[in-house]
């Protein structure tokens, strides 16, 4: 099982970036996907989760306005679509797959079974 994220990058405040995870070696429509980051000196948190059937989306307040996560089966790839970024918002970001994850633990990193080598997403002028 591999999660290749890729879109990182250096950007100003105010700009877009959009994430990518292509995953192999899952059923991919088995998978809950998310998205999560860590900032140096903290802990790694939820970013955003969809889910593996219907593909319902959840994002933590900090994002929901600004952030869209989003699934192509085909691909079998992942999205962060990151608008209106901050600099808040930098840190290394880290795709993850779940094959049972409960809508309850959508945010929990133990949910999730497999992990992505992150990306750097850094917002500064």
């Amino acid at each position: 099982v591999q999660l290749q994220a890729s879109g990182g990058g250096l950007v100003p405040p105010g700009d877009s970036l959009r994430l990518s995870c292509a995953t192999s070696g899952v059923t991919f429509t088995r998978y809950t996907m998310a998205w999560f980051r860590q900032a140096p000196g903290e802990e790694r948190a939820f970013v955003a989760g969809i889910l593996r059937s219907g593909g319902a989306t959840y994002s933590t307040d900090s994002v929901k306005s600004r952030f869209t996560i989003s699934r192509d089966g085909a691909k079998k790839t992942v999205y962060l679509q990151m608008n209106t970024l901050r600099p808040e918002d930098t840190a290394v970001y880290y795709c993850a797959a779940g094959p049972s994850v409960i809508l309850s633990n959508v945010p929990s990193r133990s949910a999730y079974a497999y992990w992505g080598q992150g990306t750097l997403v850094t917002v500064s002028s």
